[in-house]
């Protein structure tokens, strides 16, 4: 039995690294605007944030130490330092936007402005980084989280043409009217989110955390193929409830009050209820992983100790960073920046950095001073390789993209 409940780790990184406050918005604006033919991006991100997640996952149950920690020993504390600065940098303006995102939601249940919800959603989010358990974490938010379901449902339950949303995916051919370089931009922005370099950082300090072994990499290996699976059949799900809906009749999606209609339109009130509940937990959720894995990785590359299990007093810096996190999150959000703007402007940052994250990673993987036996095979050598080349491509091509299509509106 604790073996499946170790899955939980998988569906919660699935949940706030697919399905946040910038991906619900961003999905259904693709989807309204796209259709599915941009959902090839959303399987080629899940199966290479499955590549990585195995390889930062087994280097945690086979060293017993964190990826960022490796990172800076192997190659040397400047090229850790810039990783460091460019991880930071995607994490923070998502842990940023998270909190937003939460406060958000609650606009949606109580109609009180978001920014009300910003302060008691810093100080929640604290409180769980600092006292709670990461079964409460796995159990609680991962499993609220998975009422997003109810968009599978309501997909379903809109009855679509699932030829032609069939043979959207399968063609993956731009809309007519719509810009090859638009067209472009949404899959970088895409790409980016389905592999955000926190989603690592969390999964394998989370599994040092739990002092995972040897023993426990066939668990591993479940969270990675059952839970981001997961998280890319929502992000689909969502898309395909947006295209059918808005689709039709040229509406654009702006607001997380807009994301969850189709829901409504397919099941009602209660069909809307779960989403929101879905909504909270996923923004929460992903809250909670951005805020640890920055200060899991500060922390890491300091030399400093960490983690959710030791006390305050023995990991005080570790700790002390996490506060002036959520107090330089909260601060920014009282700007009345929009949470999905900053988002939206993660996940492109995000394409940027991800070589800087993703290399390193297969350099240790293949290291037996830390791995031994259980270094990379030939096969997920081939695989990363592979991916190698596609991030440093986005990474490239996501600041051009910007500029020219000015964010997607051009």
């Amino acid at each position: 039995m604790k073996r499946y409940l170790a899955v939980a780790l998988g569906i919660l990184t699935a949940i706030g690294g697919f399905v946040d406050i910038g991906d619900l918005v961003t999905n259904a604006q693709v989807g309204a605007r796209f259709g599915l033919s941009l959902g090839w991006i959303v399987v080629i991100g899940v199966l290479g944030i499955c590549v990585f997640a195995e390889m930062s996952g087994r280097i945690a149950a086979v060293s017993h130490r964190a990826t960022f920690d490796l990172v800076r020993e192997r190659l040397g504390p400047r090229i850790g330092l810039l990783n460091l600065v460019g991880s930071m940098a995607v994490t923070l303006l998502t842990f940023i936007a998270e909190i937003g995102g939460v406060a958000l939601a609650l606009q949606l249940v109580t109609s009180i402005h978001h920014l009300a919800w910003v302060p008691l959603v810093a100080v929640l989010v604290w409180l769980v980084l600092w006292r709670a358990k990461f079964s409460a974490m796995e159990n609680v938010l991962g499993l609220l989280g998975l009422t997003l379901i109810v968009f599978s449902v309501a997909l379903w339950q809109l009855q679509p043409d699932w030829g032609d949303l069939g043979r959207q995916l399968a063609l993956a051919d731009k809309p007519a009217g719509e810009a090859w370089t638009t067209y472009a931009f949404f899959a970088v922005a895409l790409f980016g989110a389905a592999m955000t370099p926190y989603e690592v950082f969390f999964f394998s300090s989370g599994g040092v955390e739990e002092r995972w072994t040897v023993k426990d990499i066939p668990t591993m290996r479940a969270n990675v193929l059952i839970g981001f699976p997961l998280g890319g059949l929502l992000s689909l799900s969502i898309a395909g409830a947006a295209a059918v809906v808005y689709g039709p009749l040229g509406i654009s999606v702006e607001t997380l009050g807009q994301v969850g209609l189709p829901v409504a339109v397919a099941l009602g009130k209660v069909g809307l209820a779960l989403a929101i509940v879905g909504f909270v937990a996923a923004t929460f959720g992903a809250a909670c992983e951005t805020g640890l894995s920055a200060g899991y990785s500060l922390a890491q590359y300091a030399g400093w100790q960490w983690g959710k299990y030791v006390k305050p007093s023995v990991a005080g810096s570790f700790h002390a960073s996490l506060v002036v996190f959520v107090l330089l999150a909260a601060g920014v959000l009282m700007t009345t920046v929009d949470p999905i703007m900053v988002t939206e402007m993660s996940v492109v940052f995000s394409a940027v950095a991800l070589p800087l994250t993703y290399f390193p990673i297969l350099v240790v993987a293949n290291d037996p001073d830390y791995l031994g036996e259980h270094t990379n095979g030939r096969f997920a050598n081939a695989l990363g390789s592979g991916y190698l080349v596609l991030v440093v491509v986005a990474s490239l091509a996501a600041i051009p993209l910007m500029v020219v299509t000015k964010m997607g509106t051009a």
